[in-house]
């Protein structure tokens, strides 16, 4: 038997969905990528780590995705397995404020179970495209607001011993767009998150007021990965590019957005190639005008 025969069986009896060679573009914002082996959704934490565990054991290639909003997949055939955790969503309301929610959770649906609780600090995350998961690994943020100022503890899945770890706020290593995940070979399961008490009318006006401003200045009516780019200290990175005259410009079907130069979106079937193609061809023209080397936001997934 197989590795794709072993997982298969042990998700179908735990009453996982599982699929064989099936696109990865349909699990992806940029609608982008190619074929895997075999596509996991484990349903629970212990399912999740029983599933890994075979897959360390059978020696198996894999990548975790959650809603797949933050990243740019190649489109070889990748040999392995991709475990998705957007069916691990489980999320309790706690006193004093905290939050449990499980990796797989989208931070939207997050942010409306905070606003239906009458809980203010997940404003700023309403239309933010990521599982929780996702948004605590890279620090998703917005409206000078970000996870680092909201997270009590994580718990992860260290893959290298394959136990259950918790840590604290400070021990996440937050930075901009960056955490403790980013550097380790750690699985993040679950976190606490801290809001505070609010008025519902008040939460759920800022909320609307924040997707409105979302749709007037982003260009979410193409796939894309969000920002492509990160922002920089000294100046805006979607500022300069514009400012060089990319706005508009093209390789293949991936286009500079001409609402907002921080976006490539995917305007007509692009591939993985025509993205890449430029993303080279911003960062170079920036270089050459400015001086200034930007660097990617979007993670790029090659196998």
């Amino acid at each position: 038997m197989n590795f794709v025969d072993t997982i298969f069986n042990y998700c179908q009896d735990k009453g996982c969905n599982v699929k064989i060679n099936e696109c990865l573009k349909d699990y992806t914002t940029f609608k982008i990528g190619g074929t895997c082996d075999i596509l996991i959704f484990p349903n629970s934490k212990e399912t999740f780590v029983e599933i890994l565990k075979i897959i360390k054991s059978e020696n198996i290639d894999y990548l975790i995705l959650g809603n797949g909003s933050n990243v740019l997949i190649c489109e070889n055939h990748f040999k392995g397995a991709v475990i998705i955790t957007s069916d691990m969503s489980d999320c309790e309301i706690k006193p004093d404020g905290l939050v449990y929610a499980e990796c797989g959770l989208s931070l939207t649906k997050l942010a409306v179970i905070a606003k239906d609780n009458a809980l203010s600090g997940l404003e700023f995350a309403y239309g933010i495209p990521a599982t929780v998961g996702g948004a605590v690994y890279m620090n998703a943020g917005a409206y000078e607001s970000s996870m680092s100022e909201i997270i009590v503890s994580s718990e992860y899945l260290d893959t290298d011993t394959l136990k259950i770890k918790t840590i604290s706020n400070t021990e996440h290593q937050f930075d901009y767009r960056d955490s403790i995940f980013n550097k380790n070979n750690y699985i993040i399961l679950s976190s606490v998150i801290r809001l505070r008490e609010g008025k519902k009318e008040d939460i759920e006006n800022l909320m609307n007021i924040n997707m409105t401003s979302r749709r007037e200045k982003q260009p979410l009516e193409y796939p894309s990965a969000g920002s492509t780019f990160k922002r920089c200290q000294n100046y805006f990175t979607a500022k300069l590019i514009d400012e060089c005259g990319l706005k508009g410009r093209m390789s293949g079907g991936a286009m500079v957005s001409e609402k907002h130069a921080g976006f490539i979106v995917n305007k007509n079937n692009a591939t993985f190639d025509d993205v890449i193609s430029l993303i080279d061809i911003i960062k170079n023209t920036v270089y050459e005008k400015t001086g200034e080397n930007i660097e990617c936001e979007v993670r790029i997934i090659e196998f």
